[in-house]
């Protein structure tokens, strides 16, 4: 796989408000443990739209893991111009940090936001660009993942399209490490 698409849940469909949130490093960790192999298989690309949530989150990982594996490449693609303007501040920064050190920047749609269909489009831009989708999804718990995830689906039935999902029994596993090992 050269290029993957990255997505999940947004910070508030997981009761995350504080970025010092013990979750997102474990969900930043669960992320690294899927992309290092396929990095190392010959992974370029991670698409992402850069939602706050797992979708920054995961920018932030990608960003951090180029310094070990240069060849790796970011793309934010938002569904429309100024996503992000309506976002807090502590946000809107990390966005624009993420999309000023991204290899590849632009909205599906060349307008702001107009409807729900840009969202559609953009998780049809973003499964159609890329070979495998890791998703951080829970079927028991659906949210805004679940288009991307069956859009992914459908591909998967026409094609061959890898979806890696990190459900939450994934994300207690790595809860439970930290645990163990006294690093809370």
């Amino acid at each position: 796989m050269k290029v993957v698409s990255l997505t999940g849940y947004k910070h508030f469909e997981l009761g995350i408000y504080n970025q010092k949130d013990f979750a997102i490093q474990c969900i930043k960790d669960a992320l690294k443990k899927k992309l290092i192999p396929l990095i190392e298989d010959g992974l370029e690309w991670v698409l992402l739209s850069g939602h706050p949530g797992v979708e920054l989150w995961g920018a932030e990982v990608v960003l951090a893991l180029k310094d070990f594996y240069p060849q790796l490449k970011l793309a934010v693609v938002p569904a429309f111009l100024f996503q992000h303007e309506n976002w807090k501040e502590e946000t809107k920064g990390a966005y624009e940090k993420v999309v000023s050190q991204a290899d590849f920047h632009q909205s599906v749609t060349n307008k702001g936001y107009e409807s729900p269909e840009q969202y559609r489009l953009k998780n049809m831009f973003l499964t159609s660009k890329s070979e495998g989708l890791i998703i951080v999804f829970d079927e028991e718990k659906t949210g805004s993942p679940k288009y991307q995830y069956e859009m992914a689906l459908k591909k998967q039935q026409q094609q061959p399209y890898e979806i890696i999902r990190i459900g939450f029994d994934d994300l207690q596993e790595i809860a439970d490490e930290y645990n163990n090992n006294n690093y809370v």
